[in-house]
């Protein structure tokens, strides 16, 4: 998809960030650098926004008593952030699907938790309680 280079979260923030509703460059500032535990300058910020707007990736008009500039996506942008998101999606899929296990009884796949049974000679690995309980009674 045509449009900027995303190279670091900060950028990635910021897309994302704007899919969910139009901010103001400070707010970007202070959301991201929450979410990042780290501080994120204009220095950073103004220059990407400047690339997103002349991609034609976000649009910006004064807003408010203070005329605060708020940035938002175009229908180009939000095109954007959805294929964006899709491919970092992936990456997640590929990080994560090692650490995932399959419930015997439904089929859900468990990241964190899950409940581990011996069932005969074999360990088994369930989402819940229930689905350990429903697997066992209808195994026997």
């Amino acid at each position: 998809m045509d449009g900027p280079k995303i190279s670091n979260m900060v950028k990635f923030y910021t897309v994302v960030l704007l899919l969910e509703k139009p901010l103001y460059g400070y707010e970007l500032m202070k959301e991201i650098g929450s979410r990042l535990e780290q501080r994120v300058s204009p220095g950073q910020m103004y220059p990407f926004l400047a690339k997103l707007e002349k991609s034609r990736i976000i649009e910006s008009a004064k807003r408010g008593k203070r005329e605060k500039i708020y940035y938002r996506l175009t229908g180009k942008g939000k095109k954007f952030a959805v294929h964006m998101l899709e491919r970092f999606g992936g990456l997640i899929e590929i990080a994560l699907k090692p650490r995932l296990s399959i419930c015997t009884h439904c089929g859900c796949k468990v990241f964190q938790g899950g409940v581990t049974e011996k069932i005969g000679q074999k360990k088994m690995k369930f989402c819940c309680h229930h689905c350990a309980q429903s697997y066992k009674k209808k195994k026997h």
